[in-house]
């Protein structure tokens, strides 16, 4: 019998792999056939549905998971000013290295996908601690960065970019002692609740540097500054402690 839409999936029997219970099953269903809608700061950022391809290695059969929601594994992605490359024009990828293992050190936060790119980073972490908030980690993040950030541009002498940064500015912030902004002020986190929208951000991670206009390698494995190496392979990344999300989110 084939399943339409608008079924209700709550008279039907499944079979179920791995142990998985009946409404387990139902729920996984119901979420195949809901539509989703667009809106700003929610998971519906990307509506279309997870499709495993050739080229994506983290689609896994179904398994019994831990929880079928996970507000402790978070996708995060902050910004450099005005998306001005700053880690490329000072290859300062070393700072972000250095803070993903201070949080992994003094919060026990692990990441487990990431990518520096020249002017963005893209991360997924994971929150072992509950009294742990990402906001002010978050910012504590681009404080430890963007000191170091202007520094350099101060040493290469990079004048235009520095006025730009100290224009970006504003009175008030000036009035606080901030004499440059290295970072846009907010940043982007998404709480992952399912292993669909897991899988489909470690796809996205680890593709975005031979993606649209960026060709920064010719094999998305061989750009150094990303965790794609270490899913592919099983080489430990040489700058970060890269944890296996699966060891979060499979019995």
């Amino acid at each position: 019998m084939g399943l339409k839409s608008g079924d209700d999936f709550s008279d039907i029997r499944l079979p179920s792999p791995q142990g998985l219970s009946q409404r387990t099953l139902r729920r996984m269903l119901q979420r195949r056939k809901m539509s989703t809608s667009v809106s700003a700061g929610s998971l519906a950022e990307d509506p279309a549905p997870y499709v495993p391809t050739k080229k994506n290695v983290y689609f896994y059969p179904m398994i019994r998971t831990r929880h079928e929601i996970n507000e402790d594994t978070w996708f995060v992605t902050f910004t450099c000013h005005s998306w001005l490359p700053l880690f490329e024009l000072t290859d300062s990828y070393d700072l972000v290295y250095k803070w993903l293992k201070l949080i992994d050190d003094k919060y026990q936060t692990k990441t487990t996908g990431f990518v520096i790119m020249p002017n963005h980073v893209h991360m997924l972490l994971h929150l072992n601690q509950p009294n742990v908030n990402l906001n002010t980690i978050m910012a504590n993040a681009k404080r430890f960065m963007a000191y170091d950030l202007v520094k350099r541009l101060i040493e290469q002498q990079h004048a235009d970019i520095i006025n730009t940064l100290a224009a970006a500015c504003t009175e008030k912030e000036r009035a606080k002692g901030q004499l440059h902004k290295a970072f846009e002020p907010s940043f982007d986190a998404k709480s992952v609740f399912t292993l669909d929208f897991l899988y489909q951000k470690l796809d996205y991670i680890h593709h975005n540097p031979v993606t649209g206009k960026w060709q920064l390698c010719m094999e998305f494995t061989d750009y150094l500054h990303s965790s794609a190496a270490f899913y592919e392979t099983g080489v430990s990344h040489p700058f970060v402690n890269v944890y296996d999300y699966r060891n979060y989110w499979f019995d």
